[in-house]
């Protein structure tokens, strides 16, 4: 080989630097970075198209090439120490070389063969070999080798530098051979016959036009690798055997965000590393290491650097960093390794060999973790109100890659990987690495982004593996299926505007007119954006200022109306994607109407794909089997008590308000939570500390919450479900009350309580009313003691108790004036409204999630249309007189705000009151839920108000009624009357509520 370079040069070149015969290139380029400072001479020769027809396509830097194509000069650059040379190829001289090179071809030379470079299909054709004195003959296609033989264009001995390569000279491609055992080689992703072609200048090259290169008759083959034997490289005149050299270190810059893989690196024998431990080896099988990236990755050793990856059903593995490329030991079971003799770890990347195809990608053990000590220490002390953007699935640029990193708080796992559709859901080769005491496992896998499905593969302190659905999944599946999906928001909100404006007025100081809706059969069948198309005008036509939606996170059974939630940072999948719903909540912001969320932090379902158990032992549930079980409902309650699911659900609240823009929270089953007794026989259950019944983990729950959501979020409104007479609900966090406890701190709570009473009274006949009367007037005894939402709620039109027109007594007519008079009574009653869908029409039958509100009897065809229009049509002056009446809502909570003219008339049952504002503007408002016209009904009001007009009558026939109305302006007499100045007299329709304003 250096002798036949040596001959080559005397034709056309100057003889190397340094007059190393002996150690000249004869036939391979020389890699990006091969040795520097321990290397021979290095030379480079060329020569252009051969007039014969031979062409050899030189490849050149970007920089140089025009001009080394044009002078046609031999360009050598070195760089300096700790860097490779670089060759920079061009065209010299042309036919002279080449015939005379051709004259001392072999008698038996075989056809010429074009090479394709890394950096562009610069094809150089080289001269057949003559048969080395190796163990055998070589064809016409073959060069001898030892052992088995490998159809690449250079040889490599074993630790030989590589040396450079004359684009003169025609050689023939000879075997490479390595000390590894054989493995095939497929084409990289560059294109090439195999991995084993080189370039003289394969990093400068990018530039090269491209050249059609010509087939070789090994590209097909497979490359197995063999025990290395020096090798001839024969020249036209006569075999020069390879010289083996001491291994020089690549110098890479392992800072760097990537690695720089050379275009067509060179390659470089790994030495076999230790191996692993069969505890260890054991531990990666089965999924149970805490810390494979100590051993997986790259790490320094004595020798060099270490790589070790672990690719379950891989054929071969080779390593590439900058210029150099390695193949791995195949350790068996899917772990691949070797050393390296490098100074420093660099960055790097795997070429994977599988039966099928080859992938060139990075390695997931090679990056630092992604969450730093402050995320874990906040984690840990369960104080991370920002929990959903360090755990989950979050793509990102990590290091300078792009990639998706997977956390998941498991403290009583052995081990955690991440299965999905990349690793085609065996989590085998990517187990995660276990961050201390957190009690959070984290993996960043390079290359996967948005839409991937994955789990987390769990071995459970017995061994034993559970595929987990994602507690932190931002995204998920369409029910049933129960996968979580990676995501990352792309939505551009343009609700500013009403951002801006929400926190002017708290809300118990503010109109609060909410329609509640389940959204999957509101209008079943519509997506989150075509329902953006309908509810956002229907509600504003009807004149509410805010909707209710049911649950919205994610839960496997529809039946349960989202009240069993597993996916709890998810909007449920069947209705679009969490960028669909950011769009429905913005579209209804830019109504001006706001949204509240029902959210249940009181429990979870038992799946075994959620949360139950999620590390092998109770984790978000309470240890305490009589704790943990909920008795109503089959489900799980949370532990409380526990930190990092405190952290988990005060979170989560933040996340909801803060991400889609949720102007408030219902919190469901809030009694369920404060009582350690709730729906337990007396032996169920453990009294707290101090012997009582309370639950002062939940307390403090709620607390935390609470003060939490209003610090972070301006503007937001947390409203309580609480069915009892807990003290202190809506009281500040900070007030300790009679019993001891701070407030819970909620802004709103239900009255549970008058929505019994009042539908209880309502379902009497008229004649039997007298005998109820103080259930309509009994809820003003606690009026105040706490901030107030009358609901007529989903619980009340469903599962047997019929809609609400359906409660009332008497005929249809009766039924929709009964239906029409409360409505008008709970809407002039202190306290905020809550009204649910269907109800706004006097819908007959109770909602069903399967079909939803019967629209269809809104069908002008629809020959009593008119009667459910009408109660439409009142419900939406309802909201219109309310919302510019600041009397209605101004002081809800406020004594001043309310005045008794006639709550004692049971025998007539009328029911009468005043309502102020801040100004002491009044409305009187006067309810007849007597089945007859009642004239000349006397009422006492102040004596400043010259005159009363009525603003609304639910008895008009527009809505339905028999249309008895005062439409002239009513004077005050100066005759006092229950308690006042002055005194009105009014006609009192059947069945109405009437309102009165100042004239």
């Amino acid at each position: 080989m250096k002798k036949a370079v040596a001959k080559k040069a005397a034709a056309k070149e100057a003889v190397a630097k340094k007059a190393v015969a002996k150690k000249a290139a004869a036939k391979e380029a020389v890699a990006k970075k091969a040795a520097v400072k321990k290397a021979p001479a290095k030379k480079a020769t060329t020569a252009k198209k051969a007039s014969a027809g031979t062409t050899d396509a030189v490849a050149e830097t970007a920089a140089q090439a025009k001009e080394a194509a044009a002078k046609g000069t031999a360009a050598v650059k070195e760089t300096a120490a700790r860097t490779t040379a670089a060759v920079k190829e061009t065209a010299a001289r042309k036919a002279a070389a080449v015939k005379e090179a051709a004259t001392r071809k072999a008698p038996a030379a075989q056809e010429p063969v074009a090479e394709e470079t890394a950096a562009g299909p610069a094809a150089v054709k080289q001269a057949p070999a003559k048969k080395a004195p190796a163990k055998k003959a070589t064809t016409a296609k073959k060069a001898a080798t030892a052992k088995k033989t490998t159809p690449v264009k250079k040889t490599a001995a074993t630790k030989a530098t590589p040396v450079k390569k004359t684009a003169a000279t025609k050689a023939t491609p000879v075997k490479k051979t390595t000390a590894t055992k054989a493995t095939p080689v497929k084409k990289t992703t560059t294109g090439k016959a195999t991995t084993a072609r080189k370039t003289t200048a394969a990093a400068a090259a990018a530039a090269a036009p491209p050249v059609a290169p010509e087939p070789t008759t090994t590209a097909a083959e497979p490359t197995p690798t063999v025990t290395a034997e020096p090798v001839s490289a024969p020249t036209a005149a006569e075999p020069t055997p390879a010289v083996a050299a001491e291994p020089v270190p690549a110098v890479v810059d392992a800072s760097a965000p990537a690695p720089a893989v050379a275009a067509d690196p060179t390659p470089v024998e790994a030495t076999a590393p230790p191996a692993l431990t069969a505890y260890d080896r054991d531990r990666l099988l089965t999924g149970t290491h805490h810390d494979p990236h100590g051993l997986l990755g790259a790490h320094p050793v004595e020798d060099g650097i270490v790589f070790r990856a672990f690719r379950p059903y891989a054929r071969a593995v080779a390593v590439l960093a900058g210029e150099v490329r390695a193949d791995l030991h195949d350790e068996g079971d899917g772990f691949f390794s070797g050393v390296l003799p490098l100074r420093e770890v660099p960055a790097y990347r795997l070429v994977v060999t599988y039966e099928d195809t080859v992938q060139e990608v990075e390695d997931a053990y090679r990056f630092l973790p992604t969450l730093g000590e402050l995320d874990l220490h906040l984690i840990g002390e369960g104080r991370h109100e920002d929990l959903w953007t360090v755990l989950g699935a979050h793509p990102m640029t990590h290091e300078g890659v792009r990639g998706t990193r997977f956390s998941v708080w498991a403290p009583n796992a052995r081990g955690v990987r991440v299965a999905g559709t990349f690793n085609f859901w065996d989590g085998t080769g990517h187990p995660m690495r276990s961050l201390g005491s957190s009690g959070v496992w984290e993996l960043f896998v390079p290359g996967i982004g948005e839409g991937e499905l994955y789990k987390f593969d769990i071995a459970r302190p017995d061994g034993s593996h559970t595929l987990r659905a994602d507690p932190l999944a931002r995204r998920t599946e369409v029910p049933p299926a129960t996968s979580s999906i990676v995501t990352s928001s792309q939505y551009e909100w343009d609700d500013a505007e009403w951002l801006a404006r929400r926190a002017e007025r708290p809300a118990h100081q503010a109109p609060l007119s909410i329609y509640e809706v389940h959204l999957p059969s509101w209008r079943p069948g519509l997506t989150y954006r075509q329902l953006a198309e309908q509810l956002p005008a229907y509600v504003k036509e009807l004149g509410f200022t805010h909707v209710e939606l049911m649950p919205v996170a994610e839960h496997p059974f529809g039946g349960s109306w989202g009240y069993q939630v597993t996916g709890f940072y998810a909007p449920t999948a069947r209705l679009g994607t969490p960028d669909d719903f950011r769009y429905l909540v913005d579209r209804l912001h830019q109504a001006g109407i706001g949204v509240l969320m029902d959210w249940v932090p009181a429990h979870f379902p038992r799946d075994a794909w959620a949360l139950a158990e999620f590390d092998g032992r109770p984790l978000y549930e309470h240890e305490d089997p009589l704790r943990a079980a909920h008795p109503d409902w089959g489900t799980l309650e949370f532990d409380f008590g526990r930190r990092e699911v405190r952290n988990f659900l005060v979170a989560n609240a933040v996340y909801w308000c803060q991400e889609f823009h949720i102007d408030g929270l219902r919190v469901d089953a809030v009694a369920s939570m404060l009582y350690l007794d709730y729906s337990r026989e007396p032996g169920q259950w453990t009294p707290n500390e101090h012997g009582g019944r309370e639950n002062l983990d939940a307390v403090a729950f709620l607390q935390e919450m609470n003060a939490t959501v209003y610090r972070r979020c301006p503007g937001v409104v947390t409203v309580a479900e609480e069915s009892t007479a807990w003290d202190g609900v809506t009281r500040a966090t900070h007030h300790r009350g009679p019993s001891g406890f701070g407030g819970l701190g909620f802004g709103l709570k239900w009255n549970m309580g008058w929505m019994h009473d009042s539908l209880q009274y309502m379902s009497h006949e008229p004649v039997h009313r007298k005998y109820h009367h103080h259930e309509m007037t009994f809820s003003m005894v606690y009026a105040y003691s706490e901030n107030y939402v009358l609901p007529i709620s989903h619980d009340e039109v469903v599962h047997g108790k019929g809609s609400l027109v359906s409660k009332m007594p008497g005929d249809w007519w009766q039924q929709r004036a009964n239906h029409r008079a409360y409505l008008g009574f709970m809407w002039s009653h202190p306290g905020k409204q809550l009204l649910f869908m269907g109800q706004e029409f006097a819908q007959g039958a109770e909602w069903s999630e399967a079909h939803g509100p019967d629209w269809w009897l809104l069908d002008p065809a629809y020959g009593a249309e008119a009667d459910h229009r009408g109660v439409r049509d009142l419900v939406r002056d309802l909201n219109g007189v309310y919302r510019a009446t600041p009397a209605l809502w101004e002081q809800d909570t406020e004594p001043a705000g309310f005045q008794w003219v006639a709550g004692d008339a049971s025998e007539d049952n009328v029911i009468a009151f005043l309502r102020y504002d801040a100004d002491r503007n009044p409305l009187l408002a006067v309810s007849n839920f007597a089945a007859v016209v009642r004239p000349d009904y006397r009422l006492g009001v102040p004596d400043d108000v010259p005159a009363w007009h009525e603003v609304l009558n639910t008895d008009e026939a527009r809505y339905g009624g028999s249309d008895v109305t005062n439409p002239h302006p009513v004077k005050p007499e100066p005759h006092p009357w229950h308690g006042l100045p002055a005194s009105i007299r009014l006609t009192l329709p059947p069945l109405a509520t009437v309102w009165l304003r100042p004239a």
